[in-house]
């Protein structure tokens, strides 16, 4: 489950945003989310959701069971 952190590090620098910003965004610290790209704590489903819905792709894609961005349909 590493390349979790990888994308989502590679997601928040592609798009030039601070951790801050995503920290924020959680409503966690800077430093929780710091350990998320680290790897050094494990992301709540509740912060996966809001970051695929952030970033339009899906949890799918976050936790490496696609390599496709694109989001899934709503329903």
């Amino acid at each position: 489950m590493i390349f979790i952190y990888y994308r989502i590090r590679n997601l928040r620098e592609d798009a030039d945003l601070s951790q801050e910003k995503l920290a924020r965004l959680l409503h966690i610290n800077q430093a929780t989310y710091s350990r998320y790209e680290t790897g050094d704590l494990e992301i709540p489903v509740s912060s996966l959701i809001k970051l695929a819905e952030f970033y339009s792709t899906s949890v799918d894609y976050l936790v490496n069971l696609t390599d496709s961005m694109e989001p899934y349909p709503k329903t």
